[in-house]
């Protein structure tokens, strides 16, 4: 996935000589090492100084450039109050990429693996919030933020090598895509979890609608309304905490469009912890079994 993002950024930048790249001595990990290959004179390494690198990024997008900021998702946060302050406020055009993110830095503990970072940046006026999904999701969402005028915000995992949207499923800010079609339930996702639901729904042979929302704000609201109207049943499944992301969004908003139960499957309001990342998934309902079998008990009740 970070492979990707990188290769797509060195493309941006043949084409844009505006493009920027920031990063916070992680250059290597986040992708954007090809991009200072490429481009020296338009990378900056600002050692680890998270705060800084927003603040230069504020300065290099008033002047014009576009800057696109990455470095690993929890660490970015610790620029929260500058990202809110000088870039949302302003509305200015600085595109922030945090990777490793959910329990993807699984070995690194709770320290690294953020699993707030949706619900922080989602809540800030004027930020775009992306969370794509496969390898060719991730370059045509970097390649959309990049484009757009305006604050944005992309969350990528970090060894996931993903492909699972096919046909007309093309990338586009604040729109879903259906992925599956079904009228048992209906299960909404965003990121790596998009696949694990698709293998949970071939898994029970549930008439299962999944509807994929790589973009969190602004949500695809006619989209999402329609899919939860279609089955009545709604299930949220997202490797975050279950309160302020995806599940949290489209609750909000069906709690006055359409109200209707709503299960989220998600971190439940605890940090991370060190472990194989597959382990981890598996402790939160994170996988494909988990996932079916919360499936087929609110398929179940309903039928009972």
């Amino acid at each position: 996935m970070r492979a990707i993002f990188g290769d797509t950024l060195v493309s941006l930048g043949e084409e844009n000589h505006t493009l920027m790249a920031l990063t916070a001595d992680v250059a290597k990990p986040t992708g954007v090492s090809k991009f200072a290959e490429a481009y020296p004179s338009r990378f900056f390494n600002v050692g680890i100084s998270e705060q800084d690198m927003i603040g230069i990024a504020a300065g290099l997008a008033l002047s014009g450039d576009i800057p696109v900021v990455a470095v690993f998702a929890p660490f970015l946060m610790r620029a929260w109050e500058q990202i809110r302050s000088t870039i949302a406020r302003a509305n200015l055009n600085v595109k922030m990429v945090g990777t490793h993110a959910g329990l993807s830095a699984s070995d690194e503990g709770g320290s690294h693996q953020s699993l707030e970072d949706v619900c922080l940046m989602r809540v800030l006026p004027n930020m775009t919030v992306v969370v794509p999904g496969d390898r060719q999701e991730i370059a045509e969402a970097t390649r959309a933020i990049v484009q757009m005028k305006g604050p944005a915000y992309m969350r990528l995992g970090r060894d996931e090598s993903l492909k699972f949207l096919e046909g007309d499923c093309v990338f586009r800010l604040g729109k879903a895509a259906t992925v599956a079609d079904g009228h048992d339930i209906t299960v909404f996702s965003n990121g790596a979890m998009t696949s694990e639901v698709l293998d949970a729904v071939k898994a029970t042979k549930l008439s299962a609608k999944v509807v994929h929302v790589p973009t969190v704000k602004p949500l695809d609201e006619e989209a999402i309304v329609a899919a939860a109207r279609e089955t009545g049943l709604v299930v949220c499944v997202e490797e975050h905490s279950v309160i302020g992301g995806l599940g949290g969004a489209i609750a909000e908003l069906l709690s006055s469009e359409y109200p209707v139960p709503i299960t989220r499957v998600g971190v439940k309001d605890v940090f991370g912890e060190s472990g194989p990342q597959r382990d981890l998934l598996r402790k939160h309902g994170l996988v494909a079994e988990s996932i079916g079998d919360v499936m087929m008990n609110i398929v179940g009740r309903k039928a009972a």
